[in-house]
């Protein structure tokens, strides 16, 4: 009798044995299948819906139409100004009556700058005026020799 309850013991021994290796096999079977299985066979991926381009508004632009004048008797001398761009022009002496024209374009609605400086070599007077559009929007005059001064708007 002991000697058949030993070998019932060994069977049962091996029956759980195998039962844990047959699920270990499974359990790895399973690992190496998720891994190895192309995306396809999973289904459809998630396509990412992509968004339209970003157009930007049109800015509406408007140009200027510009003079920048000196007058007076004697010329004048260190002459700067704000051109288009708003770049700056200087010219270290100019013959009177002098002028600059150009157009400027640029947003509407912007707030434009305008100037004009320059040094009265003497003697009288010298005048600046800046005209934008057919309109004077600035004019100084000032008759001291030397003196530097500015039309600005």
């Amino acid at each position: 009798m002991g000697a058949h309850t030993a070998g019932r013991d060994q069977g049962r021994t091996r029956s759980a044995g195998s039962v844990v290796v047959v699920l270990g096999v499974l359990a790895a079977a399973f690992a190496v299948t998720s891994f190895v299985v192309p995306r396809s066979a999973r289904g459809p991926a998630k396509v990412e819906p992509v968004a339209a381009p970003v157009v930007p508004a049109a800015v509406a632009t408007v140009s200027h139409s510009v003079v920048y004048e000196l007058l007076g008797a004697h010329g004048a001398q260190d002459v700067t100004y704000a051109g288009a761009g708003s770049v700056l022009t200087q010219h270290a002496e100019v013959a009177t009556p002098w002028s600059a024209a150009f157009t400027r374009v640029g947003p509407a609605g912007r707030t434009e700058f305008y100037s004009v400086a320059a040094r009265n070599p003497g003697p009288g007077e010298l005048r600046c005026r800046i005209v934008v559009d057919g309109l004077v929007v600035a004019e100084k005059t000032v008759a001291e020799p030397g003196r530097q001064f500015s039309c600005a708007v």
